[in-house]
């Protein structure tokens, strides 16, 4: 793609208005990570990077789709219409429970932010590229799909392209990602003195400990990349008492949206159905969120965001799925982007060491970076329209 060719001054393009706004975007980053909210939250986060957007020019719709912590920011050109390209760039800015942000939800707000103003910055300096940009706030990755309700909403009507950028321990381009369904499971039995009536009793410990036996017997034929894993919620009331109630919360993933919905989530089922069955309990399963789809990397803003990252100096590799995302409902929407940024290498999200780097010095280079990136690569398809088309075109296909 000839843009590919031209990609190195679009990124020197952006990279020249960074400095006006990287201390802001790591004392923001910086903020947000001494300030930990879990999902739906996010009050201190949210009001902060509203107000950084207003106060360089965004409109921002706070409690988006409900949501009190969900914001768009919008901001167009002059000369833009309704068919103008538009492009969304993602922030998410929850932690963890317990140990605050060892995803780096803080760094991707920073890059998100920063990548909008970057792009801003660019179409106001060069006049004459009729374009839309979006900032989207959105609560509640870790665990509750917040992006769900937000497309429900209509976050994506109009949206041509979405993208976004996640800290991890290696670079990466073409990400994928596994859907995800979580379960939540209870057992109904009956109590009865654990010794002088037992045989009264309708143990809800045994139905749950059958159901996990059975996933676990399960395992063996399904496929290779599914993953099931389980913990125990509630085990019982006391050692002298038959369990009359259990809970069981799953979590079941698949590389295949289709492919988990229709056909390992009812196995998981009919393992819990069964072992209720076989106790004389009652089961209840509930999916208390959303189904994370898997992510759809779309290969046109692939090749262009993979050039930039080796333009400055990173070289992306190749990698498996990196767990589940509601990112990936977003790109079964629209064409996407979710390529990993190495804050450091080989760190693992998700413990307390990765919290720390988060938080450290190594967060300014990751979010200079991640905002550059997505900036030209944003840039590069709104000044070439074609790529929106091409794009577009990938994303029929897959």
């Amino acid at each position: 793609m000839e843009t590919i060719a031209n990609l190195s001054g679009l990124v020197d393009e952006v990279k020249g208005k960074l400095s006006q706004h990287l201390p802001m975007l790591t004392d923001v980053a910086a903020d947000i990570h001494a300030n930990p909210e879990i999902r739906f939250t996010e009050v201190h986060a949210a009001k902060r990077l509203s107000k950084e957007l207003e106060s360089r020019g965004f409109s921002v719709e706070r409690g988006f789709a409900g949501l009190e912590t969900a914001f768009v920011g919008r901001w167009a050109t002059s000369d833009a219409d309704d068919d103008s390209p538009t492009i969304a760039i993602f922030c998410e800015y929850d932690a963890l429970e317990g140990i605050g942000h060892a995803c780096g939800h803080n760094i991707i707000a920073a890059c998100g932010l920063g990548a909008g103003l970057l792009v801003k910055d660019a179409l106001e300096a060069a006049p004459g590229t009729p374009a839309k940009v979006v900032v989207v706030g959105s609560p509640g990755e870790e665990g509750a799909a917040g992006k769900v309700p937000m497309i429900a909403g209509g976050v994506l009507d109009d949206i041509d392209l979405a993208l976004m950028v996640h800290p991890t321990g290696e670079d990466q381009v073409n990400v994928s990602t596994l859907a995800r369904v979580a379960l939540d499971v209870s057992f109904k039995g009956r109590a009865s003195h654990a010794a002088a009536a037992p045989e009264l009793g309708r143990n809800a410990l045994d139905a749950a400990t059958l159901a996990l036996n059975a996933i676990g017997l399960l395992r063996q034929q399904i496929p290779d990349g599914v993953r099931i894993h389980t913990i125990i919620t509630d085990g019982g009331q006391a050692p002298n008492i038959i369990p009359e109630h259990t809970g069981l919360r799953a979590f079941v993933r698949a590389g295949d949206s289709d492919y988990l919905l229709s056909d390992i989530v009812p196995r998981v089922k009919k393992c819990i159905e069964g072992a209720a069955i076989a106790t004389d309990c009652e089961a209840t399963v509930e999916e208390n969120t959303p189904p994370y789809l898997s992510l759809v990397s779309n290969p046109v803003l692939v090749e262009i965001a993979d050039e930039a990252f080796r333009l400055l100096g990173r070289t992306p590799g190749e990698g498996g799925p990196v767990g589940s995302t509601d990112m990936g409902n977003v790109s079964q929407q629209v064409p996407s982007i979710h390529p990993m940024i190495c804050l450091s290498p080989g760190l693992t999200p998700h413990t307390r060491e990765f919290a720390s780097a988060a938080g450290g010095d190594a967060a300014a280079k990751t979010i200079a970076d991640g905002a550059v990136i997505l900036a030209a690569t944003a840039m590069a398809a709104f000044r070439e329209p074609e790529i929106v088309t091409a794009a577009k075109e990938a994303f029929e296909k897959d």
